[in-house]
């Protein structure tokens, strides 16, 4: 089923965008973990790689090191250039349900693209929790 809409906790685009504010100039790079049902990705935390390797142009990591476990979702990372679109290779290398891509400044939820695994932009959203008794 393709991805409709994705669903993030407040908690992950603040990790996000922080992670990649302490990376720059280089890109950073995550692990989104959560759950997908009827097309809606929850995004709902994140988790840096083992061995990551960063640089100015590039950030990757081996998956072969991650134990099995069926709540990664895909993968998020930063493009110092702030243009928050895939590029090629990260098209070639797109791994899970979803990739987003954080853009400099990484000031706020504007500068944060999502996409699916062949690049198409998907909608999403923070949802903020309210507690209901």
């Amino acid at each position: 089923m393709p991805v409709t809409n994705v669903v993030f906790a407040p908690e992950v685009v603040d990790s996000l965008l922080t992670y990649a504010k302490m990376a720059h100039p280089d890109e950073g790079i995550l692990l989104l973990r959560g759950k997908t049902k009827k097309g809606v990705v929850e995004v709902t935390s994140v988790a840096v790689p083992p061995a990551a390797v960063h640089s100015r142009s590039y950030s990757s990591f081996n998956w072969w090191m991650l134990p099995v476990d069926m709540s990664y979702l895909g993968v998020a990372h930063s493009h110092p250039s702030g243009y928050a679109v895939p590029s090629h290779q990260d098209l070639l290398h797109a791994t899970g349900r979803i990739m987003v891509i954080m853009g400099y400044p990484y000031s706020d939820d504007s500068c944060i693209g999502v996409f699916d695994h062949n690049g198409n932009r998907v909608p999403f959203e923070v949802r903020h929790e309210t507690h209901q008794r």
